[in-house]
């Protein structure tokens, strides 16, 4: 893809409304990236614009297969990568790739690929509201509500995500080398902090250290579909 057709497209992001979605039901999309492949840079600059959209959680996981080139991707952690391969287990795949995205849990698209994208994020279906979250943060704790409208036939998982809102790296080696990239929402720490089996409501208070905004999903094991999502702010 051309620069400018990557620059007409990322203009449809913020030209193409999303649908209106249910009250704090946000989709969350996650942007599995490295700085030391060279086809991940238009998906960082296409996930930079998602992440301003509020009808949108975006999180970027960096993977560490890359490192080997030539240039360690500082941000980089070996669970992302272990994530990554548990949704392609899940999905029956053989490979991972980069730049992957991951939308709701379920659909992927890989590459710089926004009208897929844009699409995908379209077709989660957010009408149907099967878990209601309540999220409050305070001071050092985060207060965590939740109640299933449904029954589900495993305990969902109940992960809470810290992460950079914004940072530049100069890469000076390796496929990158030379170019000054711009991330967005830069996962710091994806922790598990509970298995709910929704049979009664769920209220848990977790301690969280530090400034960074802070993500709680619930989602299905596997990793499967995301069925709630709040930011903690």
């Amino acid at each position: 893809m051309t620069s400018r057709s990557l620059l007409l497209c990322l203009g449809l992001l913020s030209i193409t409304p999303l649908p209106a979605l249910a009250e704090d039901q946000p989709v969350v999309v996650e942007l599995f990236t490295s700085q030391g492949c060279n086809s991940c840079p238009p998906a960082d600059a296409l996930f930079e614009r998602l992440a301003q959209n509020d009808d949108v959680i975006a999180l970027s996981l960096h993977v560490d297969y890359w490192d080997y080139i030539g240039w360690a991707d500082s941000f980089a952690k070996p669970e992302f990568t272990e994530r990554q391969k548990n949704y392609a287990r899940a999905a029956g795949a053989r490979s991972i790739y980069t730049p992957q995205f991951i939308i709701g849990g379920r659909d992927q698209v890989v590459g710089a690929e926004p009208m897929p994208l844009v699409e995908s994020i379209h077709r989660q279906d957010r009408s149907a509201v099967t878990v209601t979250l309540d999220v409050e943060r305070e001071g050092g704790m985060i207060e965590v509500d939740a109640t299933a409208q449904q029954s589900f036939a495993q305990p969902l998982i109940v992960q809470v995500v810290r992460f950079m809102p914004h940072a530049e790296v100069a890469i000076e080696r390796g496929e990158n080398a030379g170019k000054r990239v711009g991330y967005a929402n830069i996962v710091t720490d994806w922790d598990v902090v509970s298995e709910w089996n929704t049979q009664s409501p769920l209220d848990l208070e977790v301690a969280v250290e530090g400034d960074e905004p802070a993500v709680v999903i619930v989602q299905e094991p596997g990793p499967g579909a995301i069925v709630a999502a709040a930011r903690a702010f």
